[in-house]
């Protein structure tokens, strides 16, 4: 009885885990469509919970979709970091971040939407691509691999080149999103800095699959 009694608050918290996770997937879901003006019931109704379960997690529903767009950016980063833990070079880093990002677009499609429709977020977010890349130029530059004069200026054309890619994919389902994203990648490289053959290099080294980063976790 008294581990049935401990065993109580983990199986409480266990089922508002999943109750929030079920609202902030529902959530997602509405984002991608560009589906945000609907009333708290619609967002119950696809999450499966009740009205009354809404309110032990968030105040309105703008809260709930905060909370949306931040755990799809940190999705991102996440996937990012762990598909790029063994590399030294940040030239390369950032390179396998852009060319894993665009085929994001296509292969985590909800997601990739969820972050194309916070422009704005995804842009000038701490969370998500935008911290790693600013990372990886600033890095870039005390390494002596890319030639920068105002890294947040740089900043601002790798953002505008990540969403337009996206939208690209999105709207040009015929285009090749691997051949898209690794001549932008490549671009973005000579743009700041790297000589053109060597830019050339590393967009067509091999990349780590995103399913090789779904599977671990899983396994988690």
């Amino acid at each position: 009885m008294a581990e049935q009694t401990r065993d109580a608050p983990n199986r409480s918290a266990r089922r508002k885990a999943r109750t929030r996770a079920a609202l902030v997937r529902a959530a997602q879901s509405l984002i991608a469509a560009g589906r945000t003006d609907v009333p708290i019931l619609e967002i119950t109704q696809a999450a499966d919970v009740g009205m009354g379960s809404f309110y032990n997690h968030f105040s309105t529903k703008e809260e709930l979709f905060q909370a949306a767009v931040e755990e799809a950016l940190d999705r991102h980063g996440a996937l990012l970091d762990q598909l790029t833990a063994d590399l030294d070079d940040p030239a390369h880093v950032f390179a396998q971040s852009f060319r894993l990002t665009g085929r994001l677009h296509r292969q985590e499609a909800e997601l990739s939407k969820v972050l194309l429709n916070n422009g704005l977020e995804l842009a000038a977010s701490d969370r998500g691509l935008a911290p790693r890349a600013r990372r990886d130029i600033e890095a870039g530059v005390r390494a002596g691999r890319f030639s920068v004069r105002d890294p947040e200026l740089a900043m601002v054309t790798v953002a505008g080149a990540a969403l337009c890619l996206g939208r690209l994919l999105h709207d040009r389902p015929e285009r090749d999103d691997a051949e898209a994203a690794d001549q932008v990648t490549e671009d973005l490289l000579r743009m700041l800095g790297l000589p053109a053959g060597e830019a050339h290099e590393i967009c067509r080294r091999p990349l780590p699959g995103l399913g090789r980063a779904r599977r671990s976790e899983g396994t988690g």
